[in-house]
């Protein structure tokens, strides 16, 4: 399983309107690493939800339920993707942009160093630690 950001603004869409529809296509994306991004994810990997511009605070994570396929709202000839999302569990205590950076562990995120993109990689580490500052458990496998 990978690990992920997303971000959308909470005016546009916000992490309660994922937890109210309980699915969304993630469409819209733009930029190209974004969009490779989106097209490395599997389903079941799990994406922080990070709302930009506004609040700017990581409030929850989703789960990855489709993989990468054609975006539905690109012109004619694009190459663009999205990927279907769902709410898993909010976090206890969002995690700020301002703590973040300040983090030994999560100031190298590339929500920090490469602040443009809107679809991130997260790794293990900064997973863990984000949970730790949000005061969230990390969910446990469940044994078949």
């Amino acid at each position: 399983m990978a690990y992920w950001l997303i971000k959308s603004e909470p005016s546009v869409y916000p992490w309660t309107q994922l937890q109210k529809e309980q699915q969304t296509v993630w469409s819209g994306v733009r930029n190209f690493e974004a969009r490779n991004n989106l097209r490395a994810m599997k389903v079941g990997d799990s994406c922080l939800f990070y709302h930009s511009n506004e609040g700017k605070e990581i409030v929850g994570v989703a789960k990855v339920v489709r993989a990468a396929y054609p975006d539905p709202t690109g012109e004619e000839g694009e190459d663009w993707s999205v990927v279907d999302v769902a709410p898993a569990y909010p976090l206890v205590k969002p995690v700020g942009l301002a703590t973040l950076k300040a983090g030994k562990t999560t100031a190298g995120m590339q929500l920090v160093t490469r602040s443009r993109l809107s679809v991130t990689r997260v790794t293990a580490p900064e997973w863990k630690a984000i949970h730790k500052l949000g005061a969230t458990e990390l969910p446990t496998a469940k044994k078949a």
